[in-house]
């Protein structure tokens, strides 16, 4: 029985389906993603020839707390500085607005084979309890290392709805609800303090006013006995003075 050739792509497993040995296809580690930058206005063809040479990567799924020293500390493992190559630079993507590192980064090398080495080796394994992935890329310009979302940081953190501590807590849309919430909130109560039946002068006046008031109903709650007992009261404490002098 004649049996195709298992392409270098595939994995032959032992398990057998139906009489037919199962295979596995397997991708390529070192091969592009589908990324693209949404504001470039090369042709796709044109972007395979400058990916084939690129010595440029996009790192995604970053902290937004690791550093520079991290990432170079990560990528330089790829480097060849023996065969003339190494880490040209780092670019770290910021917030357009705060000028603070939202989740990316430029990694650029002297070789395409040291980029394809981050690709294969890199790309999918953990930095600061995250996994990050490595795309070839265009080239850096000036500009691209800004966020493009509305809020200043990156498109995906605009929309994300889950809580994630190393990209700033919840996405960009839900921390603008919750404001919103809050600020209603406010608003209802401070209305309900301005209301109707709402003490005028505010601050601790109530208080004076309400110490005032059971003052004088006291006052006004005197009944004439009371008054005769405390003149009887007077008098007896004279006469007791008066007593205490003669037996002196």
């Amino acid at each position: 029985m004649n049996q195709r050739p298992i392409a270098n792509f595939e994995l032959c497993t032992g398990e057998l389906l139906g009489g037919v040995r199962k295979r596995i296809r397997l991708s390529p580690l070192d091969q592009p993603s589908n990324y693209k930058d949404s504001q470039t206005r090369v042709d796709r063809q044109k972007q395979n020839d400058l990916l084939s040479k690129s010595t440029t990567l996009y790192i995604g799924n970053l902290s937004f707390y690791t550093t520079e020293e991290q990432i170079y500390e990560l990528f330089t493992k790829c480097a060849s500085p023996e065969d003339g190559g190494g880490i040209k630079r780092i670019i770290m993507g910021l917030d357009r607005n705060t000028r603070t590192p939202c989740g990316f980064c430029f990694v650029e090398y002297y070789t395409h084979a040291e980029a394809l080495a981050s690709m294969r080796y890199v790309s999918g394994t953990k930095l600061d309890e995250r996994i990050i992935r490595c795309d070839l890329d265009l080239g850096y310009k000036e500009g691209r290392q800004f966020g493009r979302g509305k809020s200043g940081g990156q498109v995906r953190d605009e929309h994300r709805q889950d809580y994630d501590p190393g990209r700033g807590g919840w996405g960009a849309q839900a921390q603008r609800l919750e404001i919103e919430r809050r600020r209603e909130v406010e608003e209802r109560y401070a209305d309900a303090q301005d209301g109707p039946g709402a003490v005028a002068g505010g601050g601790g006046d109530w208080k004076e006013a309400e110490t005032s008031g059971n003052e004088s109903r006291l006052k006004r709650g005197r009944s004439p006995e009371d008054e005769g007992d405390s003149m009887r009261l007077g008098q007896r404490s004279r006469l007791d003075e008066d007593v205490d002098a003669e037996r002196m």
